[in-house]
């Protein structure tokens, strides 16, 4: 017999949440073979069985909240399919003791993918389901990528009970318009850590956000011109984000309080560029890094992003995807905003957030003109950072990207 317990993950991990089980309950497992999926506050672990054999026993559901080292299932060596305990002797009849009762795997009836079919479901949907009776299989998601949310169970309804009671039609419905009027949804722990970090960043520093506009004709106009022959060349899409990564190493070069910290007392002044690029996911926004952004060209930066923002689509980030970052670029014009104030990641001392690109009047050598303008916003410590070096690390994000022929001549 072999037990699967939560593993450590990393010092900073002490417990996470059972996002689903890949496996059930009488399932052939093989030894390497993943089973179940554990949610923590910074990545999804894939958990593995240890030993080959059958699944006996489930210990813990579906978004239940699971500690380092807790055992979370059993693993028996053997070939069946069923988790039945062997028959004892016929020449036995007196009454079997009460421990001949297989072990019960979940105490509630559940009804769920009696289809046979797994289906992708949040882990609230599952435990709503769960409670409610409904098969997963035959709720109609919204998300066109076919993922259940608990919003989808809600709105499929209660399936039958079992045994129909005559009781009283007026509290049935009373508690049908109040349950149809709220939909309780439990935070995923990702998210609870979010919104934990950045209250702390909130309460624990002094953050201000200082805000310019940058004209967006010439890089629009290099990237139309070039993004075919760079593609030929690389393998890569010349996107925006490369040149915003450039501009932003450079501007940290000449304003190096905006890649520092606070620790204690001191102020650690780092001498290395790892910015970390927010991606928005279904659980939230993670944060991948992309490493030595100072050493990179181009196609190397635009690689690098694309890659870490798969990885935290398909849940695929690792530790190291997330861990450090000297400062932190956002974008939030993807979703169409055009203005707004970034808070900072964890301990760095500022973020730059990009907004929607939007055609306006501006004035150009004395003249009105219509350009496709962006607001820039940054968030800074001010305990750190002054308003001069601020307002000059904004001005000079703004000037690169304004002439972005040095940015690729520099690179």
């Amino acid at each position: 017999m072999a037990e699967i317990k939560v593993p450590e993950l990393a010092e900073s991990i002490t417990e996470g949440s059972i996002a689903q089980w890949v496996k059930k309950v009488g399932d052939r497992v093989e030894k390497g073979e993943f089973i179940v999926e554990l949610e923590t506050d910074k990545v999804n672990a894939e958990i593995i069985s240890e030993e080959a054999g059958v699944l006996t026993q489930i210990l813990a559901e579906e978004g239940d909240t699971v500690l380092v080292g807790q055992v979370i299932a059993v693993v028996e060596a053997g070939e069946g399919a069923a988790p039945a305990p062997a028959a004892s002797a016929p020449a036995e009849a007196t009454p079997a003791a009460p421990q001949a009762a297989p072990a019960p795997v979940a105490a509630a009836p559940v009804v769920e993918e009696t289809s046979g079919e797994r289906v992708i479901a949040s882990p609230a949907a599952r435990k709503l389901a769960r409670e409610k009776g409904i098969d997963l299989a035959a709720v109609s998601p919204v998300d066109p990528q076919g993922r259940v949310r608990v919003q989808d169970v809600a709105a499929h309804g209660t399936a039958p009970v079992a045994a129909p009671q005559a009781a009283p039609a007026a509290p049935k419905a009373v508690a049908a318009v109040a349950e149809s009027r709220v939909t309780v949804e439990k935070m995923s722990r990702r998210r609870q850590t979010i919104a934990k970090r950045l209250l702390e960043v909130k309460q624990s520093t002094a953050m201000l956000t200082t805000f310019n506009e940058v004209d967006m004709t010439n890089v629009m106009a290099l990237r139309s011109r070039k993004k075919d022959q760079f593609f030929e060349s690389t393998g890569s899409k010349l996107g925006f984000m490369s040149f915003f990564t450039k501009a932003v190493v450079a501007a940290l070069k000449k304003y190096p309080y905006v890649n520092a910290q606070i620790v204690g007392d001191e102020i650690h002044l780092n001498n290395f560029y790892d910015i970390g690029v927010a991606v928005s996911t279904e659980e939230g926004l993670v944060v991948p890094v992309v490493r030595d952004a100072d050493r990179k060209n181009f196609a190397e930066i635009e690689d690098s992003i694309a890659d870490l923002a798969k990885k935290a689509r398909d849940k695929k980030l690792g530790l190291s995807d997330l861990s450090g970052g000297s400062f932190t670029i956002t974008n939030g014009g993807v979703f169409g905003s055009l203005m707004s104030t970034p808070i900072m990641n964890g301990t760095q001392a500022a973020i730059l957030g990009m907004h929607t690109i939007k055609k306006r009047p501006v004035e150009v050598d004395g003249e009105v003109a219509i350009r496709p303008m962006m607001y820039l916003a940054l968030s800074y410590d001010h305990r750190i950072i002054d308003g001069k070096d601020s307002v000059g690390f904004l001005k000079t994000v703004k000037e690169l990207l304004e002439n972005p022929e040095d940015l690729l001549l520099n690179s």
